[in-house]
């Protein structure tokens, strides 16, 4: 019931003055969010590496509304990978893009400009010794969205994907996708789609999402499994053993913040677990959208801004 309140005070430029300028925010928000600049994701990749997790990192933006801004997001990509590598960090931690924070939905020129970015961060992922993955948004950018990824795999076959399972579509995406050499993020879905497109009821994309894990997993690429839900996991773990998969042949995926001890009991298990670690100074949208998901946080976050007054 709170989540589109919540989403609406996510575009609330009041609001977002009132949080981002009262030093409480700091606490939730660092629960979510690794911090402002590269090196707090550096660092933030450094810790989980010490207790066995991986980590793919997301620098936030807001809808990229020119060139200037695009390059601006791809140059914070470039200085991130190369502190990956100068921190001998690389092969712990691969970048996640949104193709819209790179120039994929300015006019005209859109898809020129995304793909060219996108390149311009494989490359230097590659260069680094690390990979790429391509946030999925929402239904409108999938097709734009999966033709970028056939084009870079071209030339960087690693280059990641994300599907969303309670797509309609999707079931038949992993399926076109399963193939060797090919690597997969599962997740639910996290945009609010119409009924036509996306399954509306929970139970309803619970059985979609292991639709598609059956699919993955009986393929030959590289799943990786993206979700909280401790059913899925149980789930994507019997589907694993199935078809004789091993630790090193797909992997679990969570956010950075949330269910810690089940990412670390994971690790521990042997089991490859990466995070999905947020960083930039445009935090205020994504921890909004993790309030929303969550509104049993909510509680803490109204306490602790009253606190301060």
């Amino acid at each position: 019931m709170l989540r589109q309140p919540l989403l609406v005070l996510a575009r609330s430029e009041r609001v977002k003055e009132l949080v981002t300028r009262m030093p409480v925010s700091s606490g939730i928000v660092a629960r979510y969010v690794a911090g402002e600049s590269a090196a707090h994701a550096v660092a933030a990749a450094r810790r989980l590496a010490e207790d066995g997790r991986n980590a793919t990192l997301d620098f936030l933006g807001e809808d990229t509304l020119d060139e200037k801004q695009a390059e601006a997001t791809v140059t914070a990509y470039l200085t991130l990978l190369e502190q990956l590598a100068e921190a001998g960090l690389a092969r712990h931690a691969e970048v996640s893009v949104k193709l819209s924070a790179i120039g994929q939905a300015l006019p005209e020129v859109g898809r020129k400009v995304s793909v060219e970015n996108a390149r311009r961060i494989c490359r230097a992922a590659r260069n680094a010794g690390t990979t790429v993955t391509l946030d999925m948004e929402d239904h409108t950018t999938t097709d734009e969205t999966l033709a970028t990824l056939h084009e870079l795999r071209k030339d960087f076959p690693e280059t990641g994907a994300v599907l969303q399972a309670y797509l309609h579509r999707t079931e038949a995406d992993c399926r076109a996708l399963a193939h060797e050499g090919s690597r997969v993020r599962l997740c639910k879905g996290a945009y609010r789609e119409p009924e036509d497109v996306a399954f509306q009821d929970r139970h309803e994309v619970d059985k979609a999402y292991v639709r598609c894990l059956k699919v993955l997993m009986a393929g030959q690429g590289y799943p990786m499994v993206a979700t909280h839900d401790p059913r899925m996991i149980r789930i994507a773990e019997a589907l694993a053993t199935r078809h004789g998969r091993t630790p090193g042949d797909h992997e679990y995926q969570m956010l950075y913040g949330i269910r810690t001890d089940e990412q670390k009991r994971l690790a521990a298990a042997g089991h490859t677990m990466r995070v999905y670690v947020p960083y930039g100074q445009e935090w205020y949208g994504y921890l909004m959208r993790r309030l929303a998901e969550r509104p049993s946080n909510l509680t803490f976050f109204l306490r602790s801004l009253v606190s301060q007054k």
